[in-house]
């Protein structure tokens, strides 16, 4: 079936109420029945919960072949829980037919790529999918279809019980031994834990994964005692040194501080952009960058930021000290400086990725959001964004908060070069969507601006503003006389992954590539 966004989706998926994406306010004001957890009775007094091993908490909680274990990514490519447990699991107790779902997957997990190709994984579900894992699962290794999910789409399928977790395993900073557990005041501090919480809340059991034992009560808890079953302690869960990446930095290149200043000025030509505005950025260069130039802006018109959320980044923190932005609030930290920030700046708070952008909830924060700065790996003249799979078609990304943030939003913002090396960034068709093109506003390149004509009330801000503009098809146009169009993949009929819109419909599917054939290119 074709959908929305004209990918078309096999029949085959579309079972138990499965529907195609059908656009981005499709499933505005329907019911959804909440699963209810379950949970294990504790009556009787305890000291603690702490056990000798993984391999007693596995066994705690009735770890059997088949089982599905959640993993959040708050240290990122530093994390060292998701492949401690899983050889655990696999390697001690001899698990198989596991599923993982955890919040994103990076490099940092490449040994997980064996245990695919030995078959004793068969299932991934997540956001972010990097490294071998991603090459594997591309190549048709895995023996389900991956579904890659945004963040808000994650917890919003965890508590519709579309996701059936039977043990969360968090890795906490700091834990006492009852379970009450933080991001900070340890040695592998990563601030905000909001991946975790929604895990915690609706698994049927939860581990709490620590390398610092505290005193009880170690309060405020991000994961509570009440929802925790076993405490283990360990030498390391991972390196917060990893949890920033260069991504995560202010870039310096002047092409990405003139598309940044472009960003700001865009911004400021908008309704949107008065007292009290709201707003996130991407991780990425330009993205991150267009903060300085923001704030030059806010000096000028004499305004402040409200509130912000996300993924938050040094320059956000550093807008919050200034007394700029009145809150910000913290599901994620991308580099040290926010990490440090949470919980000891006035006005920095941690919330719940379900908080943050679940769109099956009644007030999710991305859907107050006037502004969202975003990256892209490719944008089509439809406006169709991806930032989960290659040129080449193997998945190296993550959708992240991108479709959630972008469908929130008043004015979606996409900054991005126009060519990346011999490789158009505005292309004629995405090879994966991930952000479909009714939630995008702007995108900004190094050659131009352009506005989706699903918004001309943007196009009437820009012209009055002076901004110039061309239409996206010129973009297009521009990068291929510059590095040519991009031959088309060859695609098997095997479904190695499927891409689900933040509301649960499937918004694409990605192929198996059909091997190189040498002779066929002569």
């Amino acid at each position: 079936m074709i959908n929305k966004v004209g990918r078309d989706i096999p029949d085959a998926l579309l079972t138990n109420g499965r529907e195609v994406y059908q656009g981005k306010n499709y499933m505005d004001g329907k019911y959804i029945q909440k699963a209810s957890p379950r949970t294990r009775r504790c009556e009787k007094p305890v000291d603690t919960k702490v056990v000798d091993s993984l391999v007693e908490a596995l066994k705690q909680c009735g770890a059997k072949d088949g089982m599905t274990f959640s993993f959040h990514h708050h240290l990122r490519d530093g994390d060292y829980v998701v492949n401690q447990v899983m050889a655990a699991a696999i390697e001690e107790l001899g698990l198989k037919d596991l599923t993982i779902a955890a919040t994103s997957l990076g490099s940092a997990h490449d040994p997980i790529a064996d245990y695919i190709e030995e078959g004793k994984v068969i299932g991934i579900q997540t956001s972010g999918i990097r490294g071998r894992m991603g090459e594997v699962v591309s190549a048709g290794k895995l023996k389900t279809p991956a579904i890659i999910r945004s963040h808000g789409g994650r917890p919003r399928a965890i508590e519709a019980g579309e996701v059936h977790i039977d043990i969360a395993f968090v890795a906490a900073p700091t834990s006492d031994p009852m379970g009450n557990c933080r991001g900070i005041g340890g040695k592998s501090n990563c601030g905000s834990m909001g991946y975790a919480m929604s895990d915690a809340k609706y698994a049927d059991h939860v581990v709490v994964v620590t390398d610092c034992l505290v005193d009880f009560p170690n309060m405020p808890a991000s994961v509570e005692a009440i929802d925790v079953d076993a405490v283990v302690v360990v030498d390391s869960i991972g390196n917060p040194k990893k949890i920033a990446s260069a991504a995560a930095r202010i870039s310096q290149n002047p092409r990405d501080l003139m598309m940044a200043e472009n960003v700001a000025k865009v911004i400021a030509s908008t309704p949107y952009f008065k007292e009290g505005f709201s707003f996130q950025t991407g991780v990425g260069g330009p993205s991150l960058a267009a903060n300085l130039f923001l704030e030059q802006y806010m000096d000028e018109r004499g305004i402040k930021m409200g509130w912000a959320i996300g993924g938050i980044c040094g320059p956000m923190v550093e807008l919050l000290k200034k007394g700029k932005v009145g809150k910000v609030i913290d599901v994620q930290d991308f580099d040290l400086d926010a990490v440090n920030s949470i919980n000891q700046t006035p006005n920095h708070f941690e919330m719940s990725a379900s908080q943050y952008a679940n769109p099956a909830n009644k007030g999710a924060f991305v859907n107050s959001l006037d502004f969202v700065v975003l990256a892209a790996l490719e944008i089509d003249t439809g406006f169709n964004v991806n930032v989960l799979t290659g040129s080449d078609g193997v998945l190296r990304g993550a959708p992240g908060g991108h479709p959630d943030t972008a469908a929130g939003s008043k004015c979606c913002i996409i900054v991005t070069p126009l060519v990346r090396g011999r490789m158009a960034t505005v292309c004629e068709h995405v090879v994966t969507v991930t952000t479909p093109g009714d939630c995008v506003d702007v995108l900004v390149t190094d050659y131009g601006i352009a506005v989706n004509p699903l918004r001309p009330d943007l196009i009437e801000c820009l012209d009055q503003a002076g901004i110039p503009h061309v239409t996206i098809e010129e973009l297009k146009d521009k990068a291929y006389s510059l590095v040519g169009r991009p031959d088309d993949l060859e695609w098997e009929d095997k479904v190695v992954a499927v891409l689900e819109a933040r509301d649960g419909t499937i918004l694409d599917v990605v192929r198996k590539i059909k091997p190189y054939d040498p002779n066929k290119a002569e």
